[in-house]
């Protein structure tokens, strides 16, 4: 027996082998083809995997099991490098954005937005097609020469709403306690909230309000700019649903054009004035015109991305570990090729402890030479607590910033257990409060003085640190910390960011501080797991994630909120677990 099941175990590890090698070699054939453009070439854009903020290197990322093809997904690094890529190129004469809806946050939108409109300053076009556009999806066809809508279609505009989960009545349905302790005064820190309340306190509502009208505006001037639409007409439309047919949308000057797919390119075949070849843009990755001149400079610009909620120990898919990168700072700030460092931060927070260490790092990175921080989509809480030793910090107008506050959640499962599931708990004990923190009783008073004491030093603390950081009174930094979520136009106006820009306007003025011109190149940190090591965790618990929120969809960050919660610990400096804006 035991024979059999050992040959049958080898046989299937050897045929997972042997499929992973094709998977793998088919992937990296796919990303090593050297493609050349033609003449009259039009890059079409079609984004449908998530947007990241660096492009995935997992050989399984998207990978299409049906027609064992690579549908390569590209992040916003090679994105914007591509778009500038393409400007450059004289066999590109345009983009064809063929897509109703974008994949990405805001903030990346954004980023995508101005390089596109650096692209259309060289004289090439863009045109635009959908089937439907959604709010994002029309944001960033708003620029295009020409915006193309299908007959049956609509414009999804309609403003923003921001949702928030809540926990509960369902937490009161399971008889589980939640004792939650903020800092002085965090009245806006309301990551706590969907625990406590069934709706949203007076303070989230206002701060969330606050932070969706700044979002929103920062759309509609751009629209307005572009398509020449007042913003109190656009806010008349949105509030009665009124481009909910082709026809409307037509009329309002929102698109230019009711057609077909067929007849868009046409009409591009007419603008080239030839038969277009078109390319799909992650197909463009694989072009490399010819320089005249190779860079062959030893300087580099390390790009470390932080992106992902933030705990210790090690970093995992789609989060931070301190660990991880406060070695991958470590690495960076030790290299001798290194001139300078830009931090991409894409993160809501976590471990305040964890944020620290990385803090720390990046403080004696920045000694050492510039150290630069460009937000993402969120830069807050935790997310902000690593950035606050950087030299210079760079947001979008629509980056999720601030929220400096933190707080503790301890729960307690006792009646839970007891009444639910018929389970009890008895102990013995040495001292006092030899049981502190147990999870399974609610806390004493002691305990829950000791736990405050130290929530409220934690507070002052992060408070103390913007404000030596950013040049700051204390005393201002309060008045907006407090656990304040502040849009990054806003974050500008009162000190806690330096410069509104996306990525390369942070790597253009690290490059400056560190007077390199163009003379260096780009080294990207954290380096990337070993092959084998991406295969583990894709066939693990990573694949079954992936499958779980195939099959979820859009209940799927719900899920996500309530595991986050589920595996707090020690003290947090994060957003609301689970806020969905669109």
């Amino acid at each position: 027996m035991f024979a059999s099941f050992a040959g049958t175990l080898l046989t299937l590890i050897l045929i997972f082998l042997i499929f992973a090698g094709m998977v793998a070699s088919i992937t990296s054939m796919a990303k090593k083809q050297i493609v050349k453009t033609e003449p009259h070439t039009v890059l079409r854009i079609a984004w449908k995997a998530p947007i990241r903020d660096r492009t995935p290197q997992n050989p399984f990322e998207n990978f299409d099991f049906n027609t064992m093809k690579p549908n390569r997904s590209l992040g916003l690094n090679d994105i914007l490098k591509d778009i500038d890529k393409a400007s450059k190129d004289p066999n590109v004469d345009g983009i064809f954005l063929d897509m109703g809806s974008v994949p990405a946050g805001m903030a990346t939108t954004e980023e995508i937005y101005n390089k596109l409109r650096e692209f259309k300053k060289t004289g090439k076009f863009i045109v635009s097609y959908a089937n439907n556009y959604d709010q994002k999806a029309y944001y960033l066809a708003s620029l295009s020469n020409k915006i193309y809508l299908n007959p049956e279609g609509m414009v999804l505009f309609k403003g923003l709403s921001a949702q928030v989960m809540f926990l509960k009545n369902l937490l009161d349905k399971l008889d589980i306690k939640t004792q939650v302790i903020r800092g002085p005064n965090n009245k806006y820190k309301s990551a706590v909230e969907p625990l406590l309340l069934d709706k949203m306190s007076k303070a989230n509502r206002q701060q969330t309000q606050a932070l969706l009208n700044s979002i929103w505006g920062n759309m509609l001037t751009s629209i307005s700019k572009s398509r020449h639409i007042s913003i109190g007409e656009m806010n008349k439309l949105a509030d009665n649903l009124t481009l909910s047919s082709a026809a409307k949308a037509l009329k309002y000057h929102f698109i230019d054009g009711i057609t077909y797919r067929d007849m868009v390119l046409d009409s591009i075949r007419k603008r080239v004035g030839s038969k277009p070849h078109y390319m799909a843009f992650a197909k463009y990755d694989n072009v490399h015109p010819e320089k005249k001149k190779v860079n062959i400079s030893r300087n580099r610009i390390a790009v470390i991305y932080a992106l992902g909620e933030i705990s210790q120990g090690k970093s995992k898919d789609n989060s931070i570990g301190s660990a991880t990168l406060a070695e991958a700072i470590r690495q960076a700030r030790t290299n001798k090729h290194v001139k300078a460092i830009v931090m991409r931060v894409n993160s809501p927070g976590g471990d305040a402890q964890a944020s620290d260490i990385i803090r720390r790092e990046v403080a004696l990175a920045a000694k050492a030479k510039p150290f630069i921080v460009s937000m993402g989509n969120v830069a807050a809480s935790g997310g902000y607590w690593i950035s606050t030793n950087a030299d210079y910090i760079f947001a979008q107008p629509t980056t999720i910033t601030g929220s400096i506050g933190v707080f503790g959640i301890i729960p307690d499962f006792g009646e839970f257990m007891s009444k639910k599931l018929g389970i009890t708990f008895d102990k013995v004990m040495t001292n006092k409060n030899a049981d502190f923190v147990d999870v399974m009783a609610p806390m004493n008073t002691l305990q829950t003085q000791k736990l405050n004491n130290g929530i409220t030093r934690i507070y002052k603390n992060f408070v103390a640190l913007v404000a030596r950081t950013r040049h700051l009174r204390k005393s201002y930094v309060d008045s907006i910390a407090r656990g304040h979520v502040w849009a990054g136009s806003e974050g500008l106006k009162l000190g806690l960011v330096d410069s509104l820009g996306g990525l390369q306007n942070a790597i253009a003025y690290a490059a400056k501080e560190a007077k390199l011109g163009k003379n260096y190149r780009i080294s990207n940190y954290p380096k990337r797991k070993e092959f084998l090591q991406e295969l583990i965790e894709e066939f693990s618990g990573k694949a079954q994630s992936k499958i779980i929120g195939n099959k979820l969809q859009a209940f799927e960050p719900y899920l996500s909120g309530i595991q986050t919660f589920s595996q707090m610990k020690g003290v947090q400096a994060r957003l609301p677990f689970v806020m969905k804006i669109e």
